[in-house]
């Protein structure tokens, strides 16, 4: 159920349909209902810029509730999900957390969806000791150097540049090899992040790029014409895009306008992996080369996904949010999983004991085998760059299988071939 508390933020314990129609739960095991519940708390973005991808993460967490109650919960004791809606809004997440905490008294946390919101989180878990279980960020952990991260985002040990590093390698294998790049972000966090790696690999001797174009853009930016046009000056042989999803349709609509045709563009889009993106530019996406997670490619057709993914799809509609679930619900359901996991490998709630167990072990998820590094990064990246090809309309369906997004990165999950140059895909 779900009700109001306090300055507009939601409270709320699961037990059934996300924004709280009152469902009962799976049945478990009688020892499991007359214990006392595991209680998992988060700030989640339910409002706000973020909260499409918010209230998906959810869903897929309590799908994962489900999951498990109906094996008897953990340690024999129900799980119940307690969560506050953060609106979006990084200040609001350390008193989220406190409030769990002291007041709520959950036993275990799960962190804020994206960079910007989980960030205030750290300064509390590293003071309290607690397991962070971090839910898409990027390069969180390098201030910090904590023990007790974890970030399910697969970009790698060295977030920065192996978010990036598979655009690069697609582009040197290709003939005539791009000699010059041009690089637009963001005037944000995100943005700066993703495209310093960028950079470092543009100079990286082994690429042998020239930066011809080098620049970031308000995030208030609507009309994308003028950017593009600057960039089309430079006459770039690849274009790497660092981009939130506005801005990622925003640039692709004009680059169609202006006629711009690298030989390469995308990269670090984001939007791009979201149903309503790809019903919305339809076609004008092929031959875009772009960061993704998870695609119906039959290379990452993982034991479990495809049963996570109709459950959350049949929920998706009336919830309001992305139809297709491919980008961050698995990976939200694959972070609760693994703290669960660890949970039941340690049998108890020692987040010292949690953590250690989390990053000696490797774990058998829906999104594949989860190893930690470290920094709490995975161990080995497993960042995908995918590129769209042959999608003819803009009708979802046809995002639901495989052959639209086809994976040319990392060769070990490689699913098709890069069409070459970006035109070619374009006719």
């Amino acid at each position: 159920m779900m009700r109001k508390r306090g300055a507009g933020m939601l409270r709320g314990v699961l037990g059934g349909a996300l924004m709280g129609a009152l469902v009962l739960a799976g049945a478990w095991a009688p020892a499991a209902e007359a214990a006392q519940p595991i209680k998992i708390g988060f700030g989640m973005a339910l409002t706000g810029g973020l909260a499409a991808n918010g209230k998906a993460a959810v869903i897929a967490m309590d799908i994962w509730r489900e999951d498990v109650n109906k094996r008897g919960g953990l340690l024999g004791r129900p799980v119940e999900l307690v969560y506050y809606d953060d609106q979006t809004k990084p200040a609001n997440v350390p008193g989220i957390y406190t409030k769990l905490l002291d007041v709520d008294k959950v036993d275990l946390i799960i962190t804020p969806y994206g960079t910007n919101m989980m960030t205030p989180l750290m300064p509390l878990a590293v003071e309290r000791g607690l397991v962070f279980m971090g839910l898409y960020g990027v390069a969180i952990n390098e201030k910090f150097n904590y023990p007790y991260h974890f970030q399910i985002f697969p970009s790698g040990p060295d977030p920065k540049p192996d978010f990036s590093q598979g655009f690069f390698e697609i582009a040197l294998k290709q003939t005539p090899k791009p000699q010059t790049i041009a690089l637009v972000a963001a005037d944000a966090e995100f943005g700066h992040t993703v495209v310093s790696g960028a950079r470092q690999h543009a100079k990286n001797p082994k690429y042998g790029l020239k930066i011809v174009y080098d620049a970031s853009y308000p995030p208030t930016t609507v009309d994308f014409t003028p950017v593009v046009r600057a960039i089309k000056a430079t006459n770039p042989d690849i274009v790497f895009l660092a981009s939130y999803p506005p801005d990622s349709a925003g640039m692709v609509l004009a680059a169609h306008e202006v006629g711009l045709r690298p030989k390469m563009f995308g990269g670090g889009m984001v939007g791009t992996q979201y149903a309503s993106l790809m019903t919305k530019l339809g076609p004008k996406l092929n031959g875009v080369v772009n960061f993704d997670t998870w695609v119906p490619e039959p290379t990452l057709n993982f034991p479990g996904i495809n049963e996570f993914l109709r459950k959350y799809q049949a929920r998706a509609e009336k919830a309001g949010v992305d139809l297709l679930g491919h980008y961050l619900p698995p990976y939200a359901y694959a972070n609760i999983d693994i703290l669960g996991q660890a949970v039941e490998a340690t049998k108890g709630l020692d987040h010292k004991k949690i953590g250690e167990h989390i990053r000696a072990h490797e774990f058998n998820t829906i999104v594949g085998k989860v190893e930690f590094a470290p920094n709490g990064e995975w161990a080995k990246s497993r960042m995908l760059m995918v590129q769209f090809q042959n999608v003819r309309t803009t009708e979802l369906g046809q995002f639901m299988g495989p052959g639209k997004r086809v994976v040319l990165y990392p060769e070990e999950w490689k699913s098709g071939r890069l069409i070459y140059p970006y035109a070619g895909a374009l006719k």
